[in-house]
């Protein structure tokens, strides 16, 4: 009976560890690429697809779990425009209100008229700076973000006029960040957590500060992947997660939308050349041999959230924090070998 009772539970932890045969699906050759690259993705890394509600692969590569929280650095991008749109379900915001309307420090100097839609899709043309390990070390520290976001209004300079220049960074998703506390008087923490996380039943997913620096709208996000696909499945659903509206049909389609128009790039990820941008993610560019709709919220450290409508699957590759610098090619090659099982 005890040897009965060894052999069942080892069988059931191969078939979690990568869940090959319960969908009809074999991803043999997505492990063998994936053990390939395990010391690009910095050794311990999980996988998830998820197609139809269902996980068809999660598999755990070195010490990380599923349910371990890690930073996630830029993927925070997505989940603050969902907090963003919730907050225009409610009539609360619409994504053109200029922002001098809730922080008059920007009216004094002279950018009020920045939108909301604009500080999501990082054209509010205020200087910034790339998302990279040196500028975050050089980074002024603030102990909250109404301080950060007065910084940015008194002493950055505007680098053209607004909605003229994408310039991925910081600085959009913090103002956004911060008119959500003015209007809700909580901080972007709890904000997060109450409106976003309890609809998707998250169960370790945070930006709280570490008490040093202020909670950061843009990569201070901590999460497991678990909960995170939570979020990718409610996008794929419509703004659907277990039978709750998260987020209205209307917002995702909003996130989803191309918000960037005619806007210069002057700067962009180095993962993320060519692509688009919504409100918190890029977005593939259709062409005739790659009609899918793909979106995507990479951090630098590697984490790598997507979602494919056309084909109606959800991924992601979550590594540790510090995790080598994520390369695009690595990525774009998982996400091929997984659509070629779909």
């Amino acid at each position: 009976m005890v040897r009965y009772l060894k052999s069942a539970f080892t069988a059931t932890l191969l078939l979690a560890g990568s869940i090959v045969n319960a969908q009809g699906y074999d991803f043999s050759d997505l492990t063998a690429l994936l053990e390939k690259h395990k010391k690009d993705l910095g050794n311990d890394f999980v996988v998830i697809v998820n197609k139809d509600g269902k996980d068809i692969y999660k598999k755990e590569f070195g010490e990380l779990k599923a349910t371990m929280q890690e930073p996630v650095g830029a993927s925070s991008n997505w989940l603050t425009a969902a907090l963003v749109m919730h907050f225009v379900d409610e009539g609360k915001l619409s994504l053109d209100d200029k922002i001098g309307d809730y922080l008059p420090i920007y009216g004094s100097y002279s950018k009020g008229y920045i939108t909301l839609r604009q500080c999501l899709s990082h054209t509010t043309t205020i200087e910034s700076d790339p998302p990279s390990i040196r500028t975050v070390l050089k980074k002024k520290k603030f102990e909250t973000l109404e301080d950060e976001t007065n910084s940015y209004a008194k002493d950055r300079n505007m680098m053209g006029k607004q909605g003229t220049q994408f310039y991925y960074g910081q600085v959009g998703p913090a103002i956004a960040g911060r008119i959500l506390e003015v209007v809700s008087k909580r901080n972007f923490d709890r904000l997060m957590r109450e409106r976003i996380g309890k609809g998707l039943g998250w169960r370790r997913t945070t930006f709280m500060s570490d008490g040093l620096l202020a909670e950061n709208p843009f990569s201070g996000g901590k999460t497991t992947a678990d909960d995170y696909m939570k979020f990718l499945n409610m996008l794929l659903n419509k703004g659907m997660f277990n039978g709750k509206q998260v987020i209205s049909e209307k917002s995702v389609e909003e996130i989803l939308k191309m918000q960037t128009g005619n806007a210069r790039i002057a700067y962009t990820l180095p993962v993320a050349q060519g692509a688009a941008y919504g409100l918190g993610c890029f977005i593939l560019p259709k062409d005739d041999n790659n009609a899918d709709e793909v979106f995507f919220s990479p951090s630098l450290s590697g984490t790598w959230p997507w979602i494919n409508r056309t084909k109606r699957y959800s991924a992601i590759i979550f590594t540790k924090g510090d995790a080598p610098d994520a390369k695009r090619v690595i990525m774009e090659e998982i996400r091929q070998v997984i659509e070629q099982k779909l």
